[in-house]
């Protein structure tokens, strides 16, 4: 963790600040190892503050390395700040202006500092990912590819997509998931068209195309994978856009290399969805980084600028959805390698039928 402060404070020098207050669980836990909902970190020149109330302090002081645990009083966090800005001589501190409360920040705006929206540079700070946090994220991947691997096993016609997610739950769970990475997606016939689809009880029948899109977790760090499955015999339209959204994605692995923007990936994809007359059903970004969130920086997308870097993560999720009749995601998750790419998924990309 000491690494990742002082490459913290080098950036805050850069930008003259004198502290950092987190608030982000995910920042927080990546700046300090601790991995409990109720904390706030106080980064500056000088020292390493941790701010949690009695129920955490013992797994404080257990997970954490170098830092100061400070047990506020009730209601009494800001006092509790103000002393360790005032015992450093702080003067400009960066906070997370998209994730600080609205009640938070009005208590913190009597501090005698000036804040300064810092965000964005605060989760940068985990966008190139270690050996050790490539490794967490493959033995998420592996997890999620061994319960796609069960699920299919048993998924039948008849199921419900509510049902598809309970097992697809169970079985992560029995695994030695720490939970899923997010609430799954299970979108069967035309509730595939929704990208986001919330599983129903919708019964799975023949003919159906059901997009099935989840993740796993290991120490944290979130893997994320989407297939595209038929039920029985589908019809030839469906076939040729599940082909077609396959060769997107295909394209796109291939084109995952150092220096391709977010921009340049996305229309590798999105160019040739075009070409074969569904543009207008690709409304999606190519992909987006994922760690000790689901969603991180960078992007793949239409607006973005980023230079892909070796151990940037991105996941590769073209989609066609076409409202009434389907949809058809195929998604991978992958880190930029000096070469190329490593691409955490092994399941089977071909056309798989469930009978």
């Amino acid at each position: 963790m000491q690494n990742r402060i002082e490459r913290l404070r080098k950036k805050m020098k850069e930008c003259g600040l004198d502290c950092a207050l987190v608030t982000g669980l995910a920042n927080i836990r990546y700046l300090s190892g601790f991995t409990s909902c109720d904390a706030t970190v106080l980064v500056t020149d000088k020292s390493c503050c941790l701010f949690t109330d009695f129920r955490y302090t013992i797994q404080a002081a257990e997970q954490t390395k170098g830092y100061e645990i400070i047990e506020p009083q009730a209601g009494k966090l800001t006092e509790s700040i103000k002393e360790i800005m005032e015992r450093d001589g702080c003067g400009r501190c960066a906070f997370e202006e998209n994730l600080l409360t609205v009640g938070l920040y009005e208590r913190m705006r009597a501090l005698p500092v000036t804040f300064v929206p810092w965000g964005d540079a605060l989760s940068a700070l985990r966008m190139l990912k270690t050996p050790a946090e490539i490794e967490s994220l493959q033995r998420a991947q592996t997890l999620a590819d061994r319960s796609f691997s069960e699920l299919l096993g048993r998924m039948h016609p008849g199921m419900t997509e509510r049902e598809v997610v309970a097992e697809l739950n169970y079985i992560g769970a029995r695994l030695g998931s720490e939970g899923a990475s997010f609430d799954p997606i299970v979108g069967s016939g035309p509730n595939g068209a929704m990208c986001h689809a919330v599983p129903s009880d919708r019964r799975l029948r023949d003919g159906d195309l059901v997009v099935l899109d989840f993740g796993c977790i290991v120490d944290g760090y979130h893997s994320d994978m989407t297939r595209t499955v038929a039920v029985g015999s589908v019809s030839d339209e469906c076939r040729r856009i599940y082909d077609i959204v396959l060769e997107a994605h295909e394209r796109a692995l291939r084109a995952l290399t150092p220096g391709i923007t977010g921009k340049e990936l996305d229309a590798v994809a999105r160019d040739y969805i075009a070409e074969q007359g569904y543009g207008a059903c690709f409304g999606h970004s190519l992909g987006h980084g994922f760690g000790l969130e689901i969603h991180e920086q960078p992007t793949a997308s239409v607006r973005s600028e980023t230079v892909f870097e070796p151990g940037m993560t991105i996941t590769i999720e073209p989609g066609i959805y076409v409202e009434g009749l389907c949809g058809v995601r195929i998604e991978d998750c992958c880190v930029v390698t000096e070469t190329g790419y490593r691409d955490f998924v092994s399941s089977a990309k071909e056309l798989l039928v469930i009978s």
